[in-house]
C-alpha cells in the first residue's frame, strides 16, 4: 500500500467482507461527541490492517500511520 487512498480503499473492502456490518457507504457528520473514534472502530481497523499487512513490520509501519497503535497513555492517537 502506497498511501491514504489505498489504505482507505483496503478498510471499506473489510467493511463490506464483515457480515455485521451496518456501514452505509457514506460517513455520516460528527457530532459534539468527544470521542472521536469508537473502541470497536479501533478494534476493527486494527484487525483488518493485520489481516492485509505482509509482515509484522508492515503491520506496525500502518498502525503506526493510522493512529491506531496505543501510545504511553495507553490511548491510539485516533481517541484523543
Amino acid at each position: 500500500m502506497s498511501g491514504p487512498v489505498e489504505v482507505r480503499h483496503f478498510l471499506l473492502q473489510q467493511e463490506s467482507i464483515d457480515s455485521g456490518s451496518s456501514f452505509s457507504g457514506v460517513p455520516a457528520q460528527r457530532t459534539g461527541d468527544t470521542a472521536r473514534v469508537s473502541d470497536e472502530q479501533v478494534r476493527r481497523a486494527q484487525l483488518a490492517v493485520a489481516r492485509g499487512a505482509l509482515s509484522i513490520g508492515d503491520c506496525r509501519e500502518l498502525l503506526e500511520m493510522l493512529g491506531l497503535v496505543p501510545g504511553e497513555d495507553g490511548v491510539p492517537p485516533v481517541r484523543r
